[in-house]
């Protein structure tokens, strides 16, 4: 597949999520909306979904959301650990291009290579993440990456007008 045919992809799966963005009632459903479209247009996001820190939890825990993909025994995790919690305690996207070589990795599936986490901002906070793992080494380019982060930033600006 060619650098052009993977932009073009990811420039229709951008209009794609604004257009979904404009027609979700909810942050509910504009995440639920998300995890579909990403799972099912992007060929190498294998599994796609939000983790919300869950209100009131001392230490604070991220809570699976919405996704689409196979079950993962990992639906709470502490924010001192795997690559979710180091994206969401930091508050920067963290990109992984062989979760095998990174100690922080909680393993999911022997089929997952690499991953991106992208937080989730509510008023300047994180409040969550969008989390994307791929059975292929080093699948998250730059234009994964703006395409994850508008993509939370959607999300990010919904729970704000909620």
């Amino acid at each position: 597949m060619s650098l052009t045919s993977d932009f073009e992809r990811i420039e229709g799966v951008l209009r794609l999520v604004d257009d979904l963005s404009s027609e979700a009632p909810t942050a509910d459903r504009l995440m639920e909306g998300i995890t579909g479209l990403l799972h099912e247009k992007m060929l190498k996001y294998n599994w796609v979904g939000f983790y919300m820190l869950e209100p009131g939890t001392k230490p604070p825990v991220l809570v699976l959301g919405h996704f689409q993909g196979a079950m993962t025994p990992h639906t709470r995790i502490p924010l001192n650990q795997g690559i979710c919690g180091a994206a969401a305690s930091s508050g920067k996207t963290v990109v992984v291009d062989d979760v095998h070589r990174d100690s922080r990795y909680l393993a999911c599936s022997l089929e997952t290579k690499s991953e991106i986490v992208v937080p989730v901002f509510v008023r300047g906070v994180v409040a969550g993440e969008l989390d994307i793992d791929s059975h292929f080494p080093a699948a998250f380019g730059m234009e994964d990456r703006k395409l994850v982060e508008h993509c939370a930033r959607l999300v990010g600006k919904r729970m704000e007008s909620a």
